[in-house]
């Protein structure tokens, strides 16, 4: 066997392995049709006519004007594509969110990985939320920080650690801290000659929860009083929908001068590509300098750079606020919905378990033991989710997630609830004639 077929054949005992684990993925194709609860383009910015519109218009624009940059940059930022519209854009950016700076990337786990991979120092420490995205931790395995800490999830105070983390599991943010301070070395954390970097997202993708970014920050200040714990928030999930004309979770808190640095993501409720970090004008030279994954990557074409923009000028218009408003009474609507029918049928939970909490994002997890035969049961049945399974989750957490958009509408709101609803009483049935 050639050393081609032997790799071949090692790489498929892997897969093997994932697919009897029920784990293996595969690309597949949304057909037409299918109402969307799966993609997270919440505001259902592609859908409205006048973004639609600008955008085609700047883009012909351009291709009359013989724009060179049209189809593709030409380079890398420090090379040959940079361009007077991406400096204008993240100057615009920077200024509707209250940073002092911003630099583009290509995305925001290009973002996330360049932030994390070079800017904390040999003796720095990074503290994460344990359910921080994968990029971040890409970031951390890149980086020259001297250690990697998680904290429990949205556990912020010592007073507040649930039992289910004990030995081995992770602590409360507080608790992280006092220890961190208190072994050998910790003075120089106190005496603020090293850096704690922070970090937590505004809103988590899987769960769809908020942040309790205001006792991060209250928590990070009291014990590092000099400044130099460092709090970081991706904003990927929380921009265009939390804030005043979707600033983001930050502004919405009025804790701009009190978060060191924001990563945002256009991918979600922006409904284009790309990413932004929103830093000091000292961040952003450095992480030109020393960001890989913005120097060594050919820079944004000029599509990309115009979708942005007209993105960000209709919500800066207050375009997309009623999109907001509608999409906060769709959730609420679909929630209400799942509680009736979860209470009238009082399912096992390895068949269905729904939080009783109203939803504070556009992000509703269904938890259910089998995701997959749910997922594809609401697909067959013309309704687009996604089965969320380990590891993208922790085991024993798989559901599907419902992620609803302004284009959604009350009548596929009913529709997905009760396909939900006949999948558990197809599987309640199965359930009782094997008794």
């Amino acid at each position: 066997m050639s050393q081609v077929n032997q790799l071949d054949a090692s790489l498929n005992k892997h897969l093997d392995r994932r697919k009897a684990r029920d784990m293996f993925r595969s690309l597949t194709l949304v057909p037409p049709g299918t109402a969307d609860f799966s993609s997270n383009a919440y505001l259902s910015l592609s859908a409205q006519p006048s973004v639609k519109q600008t955008f085609l218009s700047r883009l012909q624009d351009a291709a009359h004007a013989n724009t060179p940059s049209l189809l593709g940059s030409g380079g890398s930022r420090l090379l040959d594509g940079n361009s007077p519209k991406a400096e204008a854009l993240e100057k615009t950016l920077a200024a509707f969110h209250s940073a002092p700076a911003s630099l583009l990337f290509n995305s925001a786990m290009d973002a996330n990985v360049g932030l994390f991979s070079c800017v904390p120092q040999p003796d720095d420490v990074v503290l994460y939320d344990e359910l921080v995205h994968a990029s971040i931790h890409d970031g951390m395995r890149l980086s020259r920080a001297a250690e990697k800490l998680s904290f429990a999830h949205s556990t912020v105070w010592s007073t507040e650690e649930n039992v289910e983390h004990g030995k081995g599991k992770p602590e409360s943010l507080e608790t992280v801290l006092v220890g961190l301070l208190s072994r050998p070395g910790g003075h120089l954390f106190k005496s603020g000659e090293r850096n704690v970097f922070i970090s937590v997202e505004g809103v988590y993708s899987m769960d769809g929860d908020v942040c309790p970014l205001k006792d991060i920050t209250n928590c990070v200040e009291r014990w590092l009083p000099k400044g130099n714990g460092l709090v970081i928030v991706d904003e990927a999930h929380s921009l265009g929908v939390f804030g005043e004309r979707g600033q983001g979770l930050v502004s919405e808190l009025g804790l701009e001068d009190r978060v060191w640095a924001r990563v945002m993501g256009f991918g979600k409720a922006m409904g284009c590509s790309g990413g932004l970090i929103l830093c000091s004008d000292i961040t952003r030279s450095y992480l030109i300098n020393y960001a890989r994954t913005l120097i060594y990557t050919t820079a944004m074409a000029l599509p990309s750079l115009i979708s942005i923009e007209v993105a960000y000028e209709f919500m800066m218009s207050g375009g997309a606020e009623p999109l907001v408003h509608r999409l906060r009474n769709l959730v609420k609507n679909a929630h209400c919905l799942l509680m009736e029918m979860y209470e009238r049928l009082k399912p096992p939970s390895h068949l269905l378990r729904v939080s009783l909490v109203e939803p504070k994002s556009s992000i509703i997890p269904v938890f259910t033991d089998h995701p997959r035969s749910l997922a594809g049961y609401c697909q067959q049945n013309g309704f687009m989710v996604r089965p969320i399974v380990s590891p993208t989750v922790p085991k024993g957490t798989e559901r599907i997630r419902l992620c609803l958009h302004a284009a959604n509408t009350v009548d596929e709101a009913v529709g997905i609830v009760s396909a939900i609803e006949s999948w558990v009483v197809s599987q309640m049935n199965v359930s009782k004639s094997r008794l």
